[in-house]
């Protein structure tokens, strides 16, 4: 099981669900929202070879995180994974897009420095900027954009930059979300969670949890849920041997 985008460090237990991903045999990217987390965030998967820790500058903060770039750009070298980064355009986050875009940019400008690396990207409500600054950056490495739910045409649009995309179950158990799939290249596809913040009957998603994703998106692919996990398994490999 593959959990490409999930908060470990933001669960009232992450000890706990650590060591319980562990056990049942999820690999999980631990995103995380600032720099400041990551060295706490990243004792989680000590000695946990199935759990990489995203270094990460969530949009959403940038209006009042900016200042941490220097730190997030001094880290990126010991970083295999940068996330959760990227754009936010939602009515709450915009008038921050200006400064978000510096960030971002700052982001692809750092990851392409230290030779590229995959990227776990957030692209709401904007997710033709998101593309834009990618194509500008084509160096910056592997974009994955998480829970993406643009357009078709901006889906096209990453597509042909080279996106990857992290499908969860907002994503799978929506009519638009599946119209998406339909055209998302499977060879490119990865599974989340997006925990806690994504929950099921008032209780968060755990990495565990994306077993019923795997089932609807084998539904929505009209494929086998061994053979939908079997392919999602050589996108991992696939994807982490590009960096």
């Amino acid at each position: 099981m593959i959990d490409a985008h999930c908060h470990l460090d933001l669960y009232p237990d992450p000890v706990a669900v650590a060591r319980e991903a562990v056990q049942k045999g999820v690999f999980v990217v631990s995103v995380t929202t600032t720099p400041a987390a990551w060295s706490g965030t990243k004792k989680l998967a000590a000695g946990h070879k199935s759990i990489v820790t995203a270094l990460g500058m969530h949009p959403q903060l940038v209006a009042t995180r900016a200042k941490d770039m220097e730190q997030f750009e001094g880290l990126v070298p010991k970083a295999s994974w940068l996330g959760e980064v990227g754009l936010d355009g939602s009515p709450e986050s915009r008038e921050s897009l200006t400064e978000q875009a510096d960030v971002f940019r700052r982001v692809l400008k750092a990851s392409a420095r230290a030779g590229g690396r995959v990227l776990s990207i957030h692209s709401r409500g904007a997710a033709s900027a998101v593309v834009n600054e990618l194509r500008a950056h084509p160096d910056a490495g592997t974009p994955v954009l998480h829970w993406f739910s643009g357009t078709l045409r901006e889906l096209r649009d990453a597509i042909e930059v080279g996106c990857w995309f992290s499908v969860g179950k907002p994503m799978v158990c929506s009519k638009r979300g599946q119209a998406l799939l339909e055209k998302v290249p499977k060879h490119r596809v990865l599974t989340e969670t997006d925990g806690p913040f994504v929950q099921s009957n008032g209780q968060p998603d755990y990495p565990w949890d994306i077993q019923s994703t795997e089932h609807s998106l084998a539904e929505c692919w009209k494929m086998e849920p061994d053979a939908l996990r079997s392919l999602v398994h050589g996108n991992l490999q696939r994807l982490q041997s590009r960096g």
